[in-house]
């Protein structure tokens, strides 16, 4: 049995007397903790019942914007019977005190990304989540994306042969133009952040590579600090070897000011080309299982025509808590994204071909 449904199967549910899921925040220092606060705030099943944060003056701030208690220490809030699900924005180094502790105390957990910084971190929270039982989310939204399902629905369905490379690029101009300081200046922080724009920033290209191609088995990679602005990566590419023979190419950069962001797929029978335009995402599909008469396969799916978009995390996260649902991205999800990241970053600083 999936461990993660076994204290709902057992009805042990403690959702409080209004029927809603009270909820702490665990640290402001996530640069989008704020909107997932707001997403708490407006969402007719939880309830916002406390604040911690390793930075009491934001902590207190936070709270007393939101009319709920601040607690200086973590232990404090994990005890609150009421406390039944956490929402993580800590700085990444911090991720596996926090979700091992929250684990252990039986709180649902929604936690940013990435899981932890290490794979043995990230171990230690995979099982510490799947002994407790409880449900878990990470915040990785492109799985939800329609262009995304769409993509993932056509190398599942075969319409592109067997894939042989994948070129995925995210950038922006963070490090252009210093986007970080203050509280959020623990981006720039290796040691805190894991990394620079690869780290966090690649995540969601990282994780959706590895969706599309299954096991990596090697990989190489450079990286530069381009601007000076932080003392972490800023301009990096990494490039993976998987089990079935594809390769994949990761471009990541906060040095970029304009240009696209393109995901490209090829296969033996096919290609798939994504970016994004001004008025959503601009698609090309071109397969030999794609046919009208005389004319090859070459066509550009409408809006209408794509999977529709899935339920966010954070709800899909709600309505496992509630209804016992499964979602779509899980633990180990977030255990392999680690993994990737921590080879890529290791290959890159060695030198090497790094093998998983």
């Amino acid at each position: 049995m999936n461990n993660a449904l076994k204290l709902f199967e057992r009805g042990e549910e403690t959702l409080a007397e209004d029927g809603k899921i009270g909820v702490a925040m665990l640290s402001f220092a996530h640069v989008h903790a704020r909107d997932y606060a707001s997403q708490i705030e407006s969402n007719p099943h939880l309830k916002l019942v406390a604040v911690w944060d390793e930075d009491p003056a934001r902590g207190r701030m936070e709270a007393e914007r939101r009319g709920v208690p601040f607690y200086a220490e973590l232990d404090q809030v994990l005890n609150l019977a009421e406390v039944e699900a956490v929402v993580v924005n800590a700085p990444t180094f911090m991720h596996r005190d926090i979700l091992v502790a929250a684990a252990q105390a039986k709180k649902h957990i929604f936690t940013e990304k990435a899981l932890t910084i290490t794979v043995q971190e990230a171990t230690e929270v995979m099982r510490a989540v799947e002994d407790a039982g409880i449900r878990f989310m990470i915040s990785l939204p492109s799985r939800t994306r329609p262009e995304i399902l769409f993509a993932k629905k056509l190398i599942d369905e075969n319409y592109l042969g067997d894939i042989t490379l994948m070129r995925a690029r995210v950038a922006h101009m963070a490090a252009l133009d210093r986007w970080f300081s203050g509280g959020s200046a623990w981006f720039g922080e290796e040691s805190k952040a894991g990394g620079g724009a690869f780290f966090d920033l690649g995540c969601h290209r990282v994780d959706i590579m590895r969706w599309f191609l299954g096991e990596p088995a090697s990989v190489v990679a450079q990286m530069t600090n381009f601007s000076g602005a932080y003392e972490v990566d800023d301009n990096m590419v990494a490039t993976v070897t998987f089990r079935s023979g594809a390769i994949g190419i990761l471009d990541v950069s906060w040095v970029h000011r304009y240009g696209p962001n393109p995901l490209e797929i090829y296969g033996t029978q096919g290609y798939l080309g994504i970016d994004q335009g001004p008025a959503g995402p601009r698609i090309q599909l071109i397969s030999q299982r794609v046919t009208s008469g005389e004319i090859q396969g070459c066509v550009t799916p409408s809006p209408s025509s794509l999977p529709k978009a899935l339920p966010s995390p954070m709800e899909q996260w709600v309505n496992a808590i509630r209804e016992g649902t499964t979602p779509t991205i899980n633990i180990y999800d977030a255990w392999a994204l680690t993994q990737m990241l921590e080879n890529c970053y290791k290959a890159a600083r060695e030198h090497r071909e790094v093998v998983f």
